[in-house]
């Protein structure tokens, strides 16, 4: 069986509905020879009749009632795929996939919120892990963009800032430092920290906060999540450096507080981080629209 074109199944749908070749053609802006030719094809195509004269009437052969399911179901879905692709184009549909570190995910679960809220038919897949496995996701083509504090160096990759990163220094409520004002870097050096892990963005802040005050960096012990941090800084474990979106609920609730260091807060920013060859869709332009004009509207923290 030859393959039939799209063009042939509209002009027999046509024919077959008007039983008309003259009609069909009006309404194709074909000629009535064209569409005899397109008939012919498509009868040739499957070896078998699909229209038969009687008198001047035009009547579906039974492998033409047959050829008319299936078209209509065909031409069907070709109509339903065009207007998926020109809701995708609107951004009524689409899909993105967006990759953030586990401290963001402390406030962009709320503008996702709004994202979706606006653009209800836009399937949005989100993922939280380390820096590393992040900056994987999106080397790997997984991720469509994603956010970070400190982008990944290489010229491989588009960073563009768009909300501003508080870290400070926070304690358990009984520590000893709670009560002080203007706390020198120097009197940090004695102190025990609860650190992330080496590679993650806040790690390295540390590293050259201490190194800028010539100072060692002090004893401390690894810790691979937020969450893990704060727990143990609860507990009176020590201090930790960590970034202000991740622990409004503990300050309002009281379990933890933030030292007033000097040279505190370290302004950082999140940046959204793009692969520079990777051509983003329209879901993803949008999106990253959307937190651009969201944190100039309303930033956080």
């Amino acid at each position: 069986m030859l393959p039939i074109s799209l063009r042939q199944l509209q002009v027999f749908e046509s024919v077959a509905r008007h039983l008309s070749h003259s009609r069909a053609a009006s309404e194709l802006y074909l000629s009535q020879p064209a569409v005899s030719m397109q008939i012919k094809q498509a009868e040739n195509a499957i070896g078998l009749p699909l229209f038969e004269q009687v008198g001047k009437k035009l009547f579906l052969t039974d492998a033409g009632n047959e050829m008319l399911h299936y078209s209509r179901s065909i031409l069907h879905l070709v109509n339903e795929m065009e207007s998926v692709f020109g809701e995708m184009k609107g951004l009524e549909r689409g899909h993105l996939n967006i990759s953030v570190v586990s401290t963001a995910n402390y406030f962009m679960p709320q503008l996702l919120a709004k994202f979706i809220h606006a653009h209800p038919k836009i399937q949005v897949s989100l993922s939280v892990a380390n820096r590393d496995a992040v900056v994987k996701q999106l080397s790997e083509n997984i991720a469509d963009l994603a956010i970070m504090g400190q982008p990944p160096e290489g010229t491989d990759m588009l960073a563009e800032p768009f909300l501003q990163n508080p870290l400070v220094v926070i304690a358990a409520p009984a520590h000893p430092l709670a009560r002080k004002k203007n706390i020198q870097p120097k009197q940090l050096a004695t102190e025990t920290f609860l650190l992330r892990e080496q590679g993650s963005g806040t790690r390295g802040v540390v590293e050259r906060f201490f190194a800028s005050h010539h100072l060692a960096l002090p004893a401390h012990m690894e810790m691979d999540t937020n969450e893990a941090i704060k727990q143990s800084v609860q507990a009176g474990m020590g201090l930790g450096i960590i970034s202000r979106h991740g622990i409004e609920l503990e300050l309002e609730t009281k379990r933890l507080v933030v030292l007033g260091v000097e040279h505190f807060p370290i302004m950082r920013h999140w940046h959204i981080v793009q692969r520079k060859d990777k051509r983003l869709s329209t879901a993803a332009q949008e999106f990253e629209r959307f937190l651009l004009q969201e944190s100039q509207s309303a930033p956080l923290g």
